[in-house]
């Protein structure tokens, strides 16, 4: 299985009680759909935990708002809370990633170039 998606933090690396690495970050999946009988478009966003077990070094490229392709199984956890409700996760057990490109940053506005004063301001 392939998802694609912008990293919704920093990868870490923890180490297991048996002392291998695994690299954990999670992505966010933003897809679409047009309800029937609807003229507007609803979004929405999945967010899958991934963890790559091969090599902990991918782990400092791998920063927020970059957009990546990972590639392996999906496994799902179900738990009840303490306070008894039902709890579930999606991870994501990724067994290649392709990097693409730098993280994604909002664009700058241009200044304003005002050249004359306003008179009308509210304060």
């Amino acid at each position: 299985m392939e998802i694609t998606g912008r990293v919704t933090g920093d990868a870490t690396v923890t180490t297991t009680k048996s002392g291998n690495k695994v690299v954990n970050f999670s992505i966010a999946i933003n897809d679409r759909y047009k309800p029937k009988d609807a003229d507007e478009w609803k979004q929405f966003t999945t967010y899958v935990s991934c963890s790559y077990w091969r090599s902990e070094t991918i782990a400092a490229s791998i920063k927020k708002g970059m957009l990546v392709e990972v590639a392996g199984r999906i496994s799902v956890s179900a738990w009840m809370n303490a306070k008894g409700e039902p709890k579930g996760t999606l991870n994501f057990h990724v067994n290649s990633i392709k990097l693409h490109g730098k993280p994604a940053s909002p664009a700058l506005p241009e200044p304003a170039d005002i050249t004359e004063p306003i008179e009308d301001l509210p304060f």
